[in-house]
């Protein structure tokens, strides 16, 4: 049996509560292929059920299992490369130069999935900025699910998700084979630490960022929501920090502390003082 309407209206609701995500159109067949898994995980048969315990009473750790089953896992290595180009060519260079004094550089990548766009980062960082030995170099990456934060913690990829946007030279250089899948090399997950995190719920405390990777998921929030993760963000990222969205994100139309600076063949954006 299919979702109703009713049901379709209410998780949709639900979502947004608990992740802002918003899904737009019916999704019918989205909800069941997703939800159904956790339904059975329960003891339950049918995503029919999980609606109606859900609407019922609200079960933190349920509740997180079904907002983060239907939030969207979509990542690839270097994913749209011109960001990681514009990292090596303009940013890293810039930060050196500016953080002479601290020799720290400290890097968020938010929404970070399963973790490709991280390791992608801390693979400029270790190739071409490896001299800088006296440095310190973070990269926090958060993500709403449980689940995508522990993947990528363990750094263990597919052959298949290593094909998509992983060159050679790169696979050889920062992974070891284990059976069936690659790891990232300890080189690359010391640059790395990962926590779960919601955007659009209040946040701990995480310091101040030289860059911000915030790539492709403003696109799931509405403008309200798309504006106030943007204020917060500015709160965190230093005057002259460098903020990147998607290519198909921008902030125009938000009344939000960020202008937007071309870098090459990519955009950023960078704190005004509104």
């Amino acid at each position: 049996m299919s979702l109703s309407a009713l049901d379709i209206d209410f998780l949709r609701d639900f979502v947004v509560r608990r992740s802002g995500n918003v899904l737009r159109g019916g999704h019918s067949d989205l909800l069941e292929t997703r939800l159904l898994p956790v339904a059975k995980s329960c003891g339950l048969d049918t995503v029919q059920q999980l609606v109606t315990q859900l609407r019922r009473s609200e079960q933190p750790k349920l509740s997180d299992l079904v907002a983060e089953a239907i939030t969207v896992n979509e990542t690839s290595f270097f994913r749209d490369i011109h960001p990681f180009d514009a990292l090596r060519k303009r940013i890293i260079p810039d930060l050196i130069n500016r953080n002479q004094e601290s020799r720290e550089i400290r890097i968020w990548c938010a929404a970070s999935s399963s973790g490709q766009e991280p390791y992608s980062i801390a693979m400029v960082l270790r190739e071409f900025f490896s001299h800088l030995t006296d440095w310190t170099m973070h990269i926090v990456a958060t993500d709403l699910s449980e689940k995508m934060v522990e993947r990528s913690q363990a750094g263990q990829y597919t052959q298949l998700e290593i094909g998509r946007g992983l060159p050679v030279s790169k696979l050889v250089q920062f992974f070891e084979r284990h059976g069936t899948v690659w790891q990232a090399r300890q080189e690359l997950r010391d640059l790395l630490h990962f926590r779960r995190m919601n955007l659009t719920t209040p946040w701990p405390y995480l310091g101040q960022f030289d860059v911000v990777f915030m790539r492709n998921v403003l696109i799931y929030f509405d403008q309200a929501t798309k504006a106030d993760v943007l204020r917060r963000v500015r709160r965190v990222i230093r005057r002259d920090g460098y903020l990147f969205l998607g290519s198909a994100e921008t902030v125009i139309g938000l009344n939000v502390p960020f202008q937007r600076e071309e870098l090459d063949a990519t955009v950023c954006y960078r704190p005004t003082n509104g």
